[in-house]
């Protein structure tokens, strides 16, 4: 088993292996971790592990108990995700290594970092400034029948993304390649298809490519058949950008 200690960067949101993460660092226990990063050479990875929220928030209360005066912000690595931060959050994240940060004037951080690597919680530590958590690695297995499954998924996944946009194909992203390897395929329709928190957590935790694949061929007849029925048809821009991929 191979084990590894990152700092950890809990999300309202689940991060794929290969997709890009934008992120604007504001907190104190953030900034921390972005400081503490930048002390890492440019030619080595600067990683930490993202992780879907359970339970709690991504920023701590800055004055709970409002409207009393005399109650104090919640403060330290914690801060928001109760006595017991391990059940706070979804066991199964993804490194994400950071190629850019930029400090800004006011000490925030604009930060634009990569999925790499799906990792399980073995334990969090709330000692330091910042959360970090012992991880396990989790490797990537094919399965059965991964490549026929990933071909049925990307036409699946074609058909969605007109029934959303209420387009014809020639308006989405013609003339695009999209991937043909199993898992890529796998973590890019995860991500890019409109689903809740709890069923793309599902995705990523999946036991192997193949599986993952036979659950977002389900997902997405099902969403199509859906939105085939919908009056009207909201937020259709969110179909015309491409998922960026690294």
């Amino acid at each position: 088993m191979t084990t590894v200690r990152l700092p950890l960067f809990p999300l309202n949101s689940v991060l794929f292996p290969g997709l890009v993460l934008p992120l604007n660092i504001f907190e104190e226990r953030y900034r921390a971790l972005m400081r503490d990063l930048l002390k890492i050479p440019e030619d080595e990875p600067r990683r930490f592990a993202v992780v879907a929220i359970r339970d709690g928030h991504e920023v701590a209360p800055s004055a709970p108990g409002m409207p009393d005066p005399t109650a104090l912000p919640e403060r330290g690595p914690a801060a928001g995700f109760g006595s017991e931060p391990s059940k706070a959050f979804h066991a199964v994240g993804c490194i994400a290594d950071a190629a850019t940060i930029r400090e800004r004037a006011d000490g925030s951080f604009e930060v634009l970092a990569t999925g790499t690597t799906r990792v399980r919680v073995l334990s969090v530590d709330t000692s330091g400034p910042y959360l970090t958590a012992e991880l396990e690695e989790l490797p990537e297995e094919q399965g059965d029948e991964a490549g026929a499954l990933a071909e049925g998924v990307l036409r699946a996944f074609r058909q969605y993304q007109k029934r959303l946009a209420g387009a014809r194909e020639r308006s989405l992203s013609a003339g695009t390649d999209l991937p043909d390897e199993p898992a890529v395929v796998s973590y890019l329709v995860a991500a890019a298809v409109m689903l809740d928190t709890p069923t793309k957590q599902r995705l990523l935790q999946a036991p192997d490519t193949a599986s993952r694949l036979r659950d977002e061929l389900k997902l997405l007849r099902s969403e199509t058949a859906i939105i085939r029925n919908l009056p009207s048809l909201p937020a259709t821009e969110l179909t015309r950008t491409p998922t960026s991929l690294n």
